[in-house]
Parts: structure tokens; sequence; C-alpha cells
């Protein structure tokens, strides 16, 4: 169940580049009164999107230390584990809408272009200090809190969340063209 052929760490650098190239063309683009426009497809504005697309990558990290736990117990505690979460998607999704609502206002664009250079920055180095058989460890995850969620996941495939999560999020926007 998990893959032994090395990944490709460039092509995941490159993903996290042009992520954060877009990020900032986008923030600088982005007047305050587009910011506050609503998007397509979600509740949130512009700025509060943003900001979940910024937070996709710090969660990330987050998950790093997660699954290097669950990754070495027998696969059943995780599939418990988000069994368990799985059950709890209806607060997760409130936390998940409310959470960018109120970080975006404490953020600010300037602030989140400083943390998402931060955080790319971070996961560039982790994913080079990482090892073939780190990487292929995994653990199953709750479908039900993300489309992205696969049953289980590896740490490479951690890796290549958030630029997945980003790029479906950036077609929501509706700043200017929106790409």
């Amino acid at each position: 169940m998990t893959d032994t052929h090395p990944i490709d760490r460039q092509a995941i650098h490159d993903e996290y580049e042009r992520a954060r190239l877009t990020f900032h063309r986008l923030m600088d683009a982005a007047a305050a009164t587009d910011l506050a426009k609503p998007t397509d497809g979600t509740r949130w504005t512009n700025k509060q999107l943003l900001w979940h697309m910024l937070f996709g990558y710090m969660l990330v990290r987050a998950l790093l230390v997660v699954v290097r736990v669950f990754g070495r117990l027998p696969r059943t505690v995780s599939k418990t584990f988000a069994r368990l979460l799985n059950s709890a998607t209806v607060p997760f999704d409130l936390i998940n809408y409310v959470g960018p609502c109120g970080a975006a206002e404490v953020y600010g664009p300037r602030r989140m272009g400083a943390a998402f250079d931060r955080v790319i920055a971070s996961l560039h180095r982790h994913l080079e200090a990482e090892t073939e058989s780190g990487l292929a460890r995994g653990m199953h995850y709750p479908v039900r809190w993300d489309p992205f969620f696969k049953d289980f996941m590896t740490l490479a495939d951690i890796y290549r969340y958030p630029t997945q999560h980003f790029d479906f999020h950036r077609r929501q926007l509706t700043l200017g063209n929106g790409s």
C-alpha cells in the first residue's frame, strides 16, 4: 500500500514555487474592494479564501508530524482515528469556515504574503530532509473533511496535497479574471 518508487521532489518544489508566485501576484494585483468581493462557490470573500489557501500549506506542517507518528503504528490505529474524525465533520466544517473569516482580518494581505513565503520555505526544507522510507509511510485520513484526502495517504501524498487544494480554490477567486 505504500509507494516504493522515489518521488520527484523537484516537481513538488516547482509546484510550491508556482503557488507562491501566484499567491503574491494575486495579492499584489488585488485592491481592497477586490479582496472584499464574494468568491464563486464559497461563502468566503476573496481575502478569506486566500487565507484558507495559505492555511492549506500551514496545515501540512502539522500533518507531517501526525503522519510520522501514525505511520509507525498499525494501520488499524489510523483507520480508527480517521473514522473518529469523519464523525466530527459537522464541527470541523464550521471551524473550517469561521477560521478564515477572522484570520484574514488579523493577518491582512501583507502579512499573508510573508506567511506564505515562510511556510513554503519551511516545506522546501522538510521535503529535502525526508528519507525515501519516510516518504513511503502513511496513514488513513478523514475523507469527509477534504475532497483531496484519500482513505490512505503517504507522507509523499501529503507534500502534494496543499498545491492540489490551492489550485482548486484558485478557480473560485473572483479577483479580476481569477487566474
